[in-house]
């Protein structure tokens, strides 16, 4: 009896969605992963544009948008309370024909019907404290008690795990994930050195590598060096050849592991945090539907 192949899904153009926001976007982030997840077929990317709170930083953001057309479908979402502003950023996406949505629009307008009071549409005000606020500061204090490969029986528990050389932002990027409410642990990779034993019995979904270009990261460790103020103990930390011997050999492990491998190059903060966030939801995904099918 044969078996008939399952069908192939055609992937449609990548879309990459643009958070315009006047505090970090994780709002407008959040929405648009949940929208993205009902177009599988559609590889996305999402860009945020945090803290806009001049005409000067929209103007920024929307050529930002415009240079992006050219690696597929673009769109605008927006979080901005200012009505000045929420204004400008549906003028300027009508002028380059881009879709545009408003995710504040309806709700300030539904909750100004039901109070009978107008919306004080303050800039980045902070939220109430709810049970996100408790699952961020948990995720916080996991953060710092995983760092740099401390207490490696834990990684289990993460969320996401970070695998990179020294100095490809696996700190930052833990906290502010954290921050996010992602409980995320780092672990430092180093040539010659078998990583914790512990990182194998981690859900590889949950592992993403970073790496960076070799002559920005040699301008990154020489900065540190002279911070410290010596050279003892580190030979060759610094020094371009060997950082090239370094990530070539780290890249050999991120493959062993068969992680995706994030470009921390050029990526701002959020950018790179938005990147892993969604790798891991696409890679949990296709985990969770391979299980259910198997």
């Amino acid at each position: 009896m044969s078996i008939p192949d399952e069908p192939t899904i055609e992937l449609g153009e990548p879309i990459e969605v643009h958070v315009i926001a006047d505090s970090t976007g994780d709002t407008g982030a959040r929405v648009a992963r949940a929208a993205a997840a009902q177009f599988a077929s559609h590889p996305f990317r999402i860009i945020r544009h945090p803290r806009i709170a001049t005409t000067a930083g929209l103007h920024l953001a929307i050529e930002r948008v415009k240079n992006g057309r050219g690696n597929g479908s673009v769109v605008v979402f927006s979080t901005l309370v200012n009505d000045d502003l929420r204004a400008l950023v549906a003028d300027l996406t009508a002028e380059i024909e881009v879709p545009f949505c408003d995710l504040m629009a309806q709700a300030l307008e539904t909750l100004e019907q039901a109070s009978g009071d107008m919306a004080e549409r303050v800039p980045n005000r902070p939220v109430g404290i709810d049970a996100d606020y408790f699952k961020r500061i948990a995720a916080m204090e996991f953060a710092v008690k995983h760092d740099d490969g401390q207490r490696p029986e834990g990684v289990v528990d993460a969320d996401i795990v970070l695998v990179g050389a020294s100095r490809t932002g696996k700190t930052p990027l833990s906290m502010y994930l954290g921050y996010l409410g992602f409980k995320t642990a780092n672990i430092p990779l180093v040539p010659n050195i078998a990583p914790p034993s512990d990182l194998y019995a981690v859900d590889r979904w949950k592992i993403v590598g970073l790496t960076i270009d070799p002559s920005r990261l040699a301008m990154i460790r020489g900065r540190r060096v002279r911070t410290l103020g010596t050279t003892r103990g580190i030979d060759g930390y610094a020094e371009l050849n060997r950082i090239y011997d370094e990530l070539e050999a780290i890249g050999t492990i991120h493959r062993r592991l068969g992680c995706p491998v994030v470009d921390t190059t050029s990526l701002a903060l959020e950018e790179s945090a938005g990147r892993i966030i969604d790798l891991v939801a696409d890679r949990t995904r296709s985990a969770m539907e391979s299980d259910s099918t198997s």
